[in-house]
């Protein structure tokens, strides 16, 4: 159904179709399974991949194991499906006195994108 609607500007219909369906990638079953995973492919096309980023950061670095797996599950999926367009995703780490994160030639590509803000 996502990937029928693509480009109708349904997106917010698609991130209520997603808060639905996201809960339920904790299930257990494996035809359950692939069927979230393959909703949650489709809706990544659907509703862009950087809100799908920003619903997976979120457990990434969970405490417990099951949560963290599942999460780290569905990040490879998306980042083998979307890599290119994750990019402008990724948080912002700022440098401290021992390491550098920030790299400027690509803020100098992204800035011509889409204008950035500081």
């Amino acid at each position: 159904m996502a990937l029928g609607v693509f480009g109708f500007s349904c997106e917010d219909a698609l991130v209520h179709l997603l808060n639905f369906v996201w809960p339920n990638v904790f299930e257990m079953s494996p035809h359950v399974i692939q069927a979230v995973m393959e909703a949650i492919e489709g809706l990544r096309v659907g509703v862009g991949s950087i809100k799908m980023l920003q619903y997976t950061l979120q457990g990434l670095f969970h405490p417990a194991r099951k949560v963290c797996d599942t999460y780290w599950r569905i990040y490879n999926t998306l980042y083998i499906g979307a890599q290119d367009s994750l990019v402008v995703g990724f948080p912002r780490v700022p440098n401290d006195e021992k390491n550098q994160y920030l790299h400027y030639e690509l803020d100098y590509v992204l800035c011509m994108l889409a204008p950035c803000t500081p």
